[in-house]
């Protein structure tokens, strides 16, 4: 037994591969492999709490998002249709805009069209029934301005109301002008002109005694005046049409309200 250790210790001496510059060949280093473990231990344990951190939020992710899908790939009837009749609209609208500009297929007669909208402004109208108002000497003629000098008044807050709720643009961006400004006309919807022509028609129809010509004229006037807002590019088609139907609400509103002769009068005399 002594005899043979000395020998093994001299074949491990003769054996290359027990130098210190070979050991790494035959063991692996111990550091490498803890530091790969630690290594995997670490990035196992971040997809680990990323996995948990992000685990909600994308819960919630996959819950709405089929929702949105749903709302955007089936809408209702509804929207649908609302959707179709409102890009009908606005196409139409485009089209009959024709005097919107100068460059228009119909802009040279672009200052007319603006001369016939001046007929329907409120500011011309309310001035017109105050003239006519302080030259009147007849009770029954005071008594039918001072009430048409009430619808006017009642047509300007109601249309400036509505087109403050609505806030609709027109079909062409076009800068409303003065007189739009002094009667609040801003906004597209619903038509302030359709539905001051609509409630003065309707207003001259009822209480002045008119040849049939003179109110086959005074209906074509206020169509003319719809129909001049949309070629100007102010208003879209349904702005003027809710503005005709509004303006015949007005109408049997003043109706409804109307003012006697005594209460004109004395009106008349405190102002």
């Amino acid at each position: 037994m002594p005899a043979s250790q000395p020998r093994s210790r001299a074949r491990d001496r003769n054996n290359v591969l027990n130098r210190a510059e070979f050991l790494s060949l035959n063991q692996p280093l111990k550091g490498s492999q803890e530091g790969r473990s630690c290594g995997r231990k670490q990035s196992g344990q971040a997809g680990a709490a990323g996995a948990q951190s992000s685990g909600p939020k994308e819960r919630r992710q996959s819950q709405q998002l089929p929702e949105e899908d749903c709302m955007q790939l089936n809408p209702s009837f509804k929207g649908i249709a609302f959707n179709s009749l409102l890009a009908i609209d606005i196409c139409m609208s485009k089209r009959l805009g024709v005097c919107a500009n100068r460059a228009s297929s119909w802009g040279g007669a672009r200052s007319m069209i603006n001369l016939l909208g001046i007929t329907g402004h409120g500011i011309p109208w309310i001035a017109g029934t105050l003239i006519c108002l302080v030259k009147s000497s007849t009770l029954a003629g005071q008594e039918v301005l001072m009430n048409l000098l009430l619808a006017l008044l009642l047509d300007i807050m109601i249309v400036a109301g509505l087109q403050k709720l609505a806030k609709r643009k027109g079909p062409y961006d076009i800068n409303p002008g003065l007189l739009d400004y002094l009667t609040m006309d801003t906004y597209a919807f619903p038509a302030g002109h359709a539905s001051r022509v609509a409630m003065l028609s309707k207003f001259f129809l009822n209480h002045l005694v008119l040849a049939i010509p003179l109110r086959i004229l005074l209906v074509l006037w206020a169509l003319c005046v719809g129909l001049s807002r949309v070629m100007i590019g102010r208003h879209h088609i349904t702005d003027v049409l809710s503005g005709f139907v509004f303006g015949y609400l007005q109408f049997r509103l003043v109706e409804l309200i109307w003012m006697s002769s005594n209460t004109c009068q004395m009106l008349i005399s405190i102002w």
